[in-house]
């Protein structure tokens, strides 16, 4: 699976994805898939998984396709549709594909599935950040 060098830097220093266990499976031009293992101290009240921790996997998904450019990425906005609820040992998938780039700014949508179920829609907006200038 290559990965491009801007994201395989970035996953390296990513401690909140590896403390999550979200590990990249398939990266490309604009593109991602990110899996988490549902774990049980990632339920919530209700026996769920909870959801900041589905958005943080298609965000992980997002931020490594935004950033397969090159340049640095962050997230300008971001929101998520939660659809079906997850369960501990879920195997959770994101996918994240761009839908259009404008100057510095990019829109990325991101499922998250469990098999083929949809657990969440994800909608992500870039901003590739200026350079700084040099210092004499």
């Amino acid at each position: 699976m290559p990965h491009t060098p801007s994201v395989q830097a970035m996953m390296m220093k990513d401690e909140a994805s590896r403390g999550l266990g979200i590990e990249l499976v398939d990266q490309g031009e604009g593109r991602a898939v990110t899996r988490m293992t549902v774990r049980a101290d990632m339920v919530n009240g209700h026996a769920i998984a909870h959801g900041g921790l589905i958005f943080t996997l298609a965000d992980t998904a997002f931020a490594c396709a935004c950033n397969s450019y090159g340049p640095v990425t962050v997230a300008a906005s971001a929101d998520i549709a939660f659809v079906a609820p997850a369960q501990a040992g879920d195997v959770l998938v994101a996918e994240a594909v761009v839908r259009t780039r404008f100057g510095r700014s990019g829109l990325y949508d991101v499922t998250v599935r469990r098999g083929s179920d949809v657990i969440a829609e994800f909608r992500g907006r870039s901003h590739q950040l200026v350079p700084a200038a040099p210092t004499s």
